[in-house]
C-alpha cells in the first residue's frame, strides 16, 4: 500500500501533486473511501465530521472532485458481514482517513479488520492527523487521549517512524517545536515533526517528505 500522510491534508500543489502521480490518475476519475471515526473520541467530534464530509473544514480531502465518494465507518464493520464492505475496500482508489482521537481510531481498525487488510491494499491511503499518526509504531504519551483496553500508546506499525503533527499551529499554542522535541526524546525510533503545509509519502521502504513550510526529523 501506498501513504501520503499529511498533517492538515491536501493544503498546497506539491501535496496536491504527489497525491496525483501516487493515484497514476486524475483526482476526477478515482473513487474514494472516508474514514471519520477517529473524531468521535475528542469533543464536538460529530459536528467536525460533518464538516470533513462536506468539504467545510480547513483540510481539504473530501472536497477535491473525486468521480465518487463513500462512508467507511469502523464501529459498524464488525457487525456487518465482511462481503458487505471488503471488496469495497479492495476495489477503492483512495482511503481518505481523518485526524481526531489516534488510539480510538487505532483500536476501531483492529477491531472492525480494517487495520489485517491494508497491507494488502493497492488504494493510497491518505492520512490526516491522526489518520496518519495512526500508521506509527506507537503515538507516544503527547497524544494519549482516549485510553484503549491494554493502556499501549501502540499503533499499527506500517511505517517506522511517528508523527508528531500541526507544527507552531496558531490554534494549538503547545505545538511547538521545543513541544516536538520533548515528545522524540521519549520515542524509540525515527519522528518527524511536521507542519500543515507538509506530508509524508511512503512507498515500500521508501519515504520522502513533501513540503511548502516547515519539518524536522528527529534520529534516535
Amino acid at each position: 500500500m501506498k501513504f501520503l500522510l499529511t498533517s492538515a491534508g491536501i493544503k498546497n500543489k506539491s501535496i496536491h501533486d504527489t497525491l496525483v502521480d501516487m493515484l497514476g490518475k486524475p483526482i476526477a476519475e478515482a473513487n474514494a473511501l472516508c474514514i471519520t471515526t477517529g473524531l468521535y473520541a475528542i469533543p464536538g467530534g460529530a459536528g467536525k465530521a460533518w464538516q470533513f464530509f462536506s468539504g467545510q473544514a480547513t483540510t481539504p480531502m473530501c472536497e477535491l472532485g473525486w468521480k465518487s465518494m463513500g462512508v467507511l465507518e469502523l464501529t459498524a464493520l464488525p457487525s456487518i458481514d465482511k462481503e458487505l464492505w471488503v471488496p469495497m475496500v479492495k476495489e477503492t482508489d483512495v482511503l481518505l482517513v481523518n485526524g481526531g482521537d489516534p488510539l480510538y481510531l487505532c483500536y476501531w481498525m483492529r477491531q472492525s479488520g480494517l487495520a489485517d487488510l491494508l497491507p494488502s491494499l493497492r488504494a493510497v491511503y491518505v492520512g490526516l492527523s491522526a489518520g496518519s499518526m495512526v500508521m506509527a509504531p506507537n503515538v507516544g504519551e503527547y497524544f494519549v487521549g482516549w485510553t484503549p483496553p491494554n493502556g499501549s500508546d501502540e499503533t499499527l506499525r506500517l511505517v517506522d517512524f511517528a508523527m508528531f503533527p500541526h507544527l507552531d499551529h496558531e490554534m494549538l499554542p503547545g505545538n511547538t517545536m521545543a513541544a516536538a522535541e520533548r515528545w522524540a526524546a521519549g520515542m524509540q525510533g525515527p519522528a518527524y515533526a511536521i507542519d500543515d503545509q507538509t506530508a509524508i509519502k511512503v512507498i515500500g521502504g521508501s519515504v520522502e517528505v513533501v513540503s511548502e513550510g516547515h519539518w524536522k526529523l528527529f534520529s534516535p
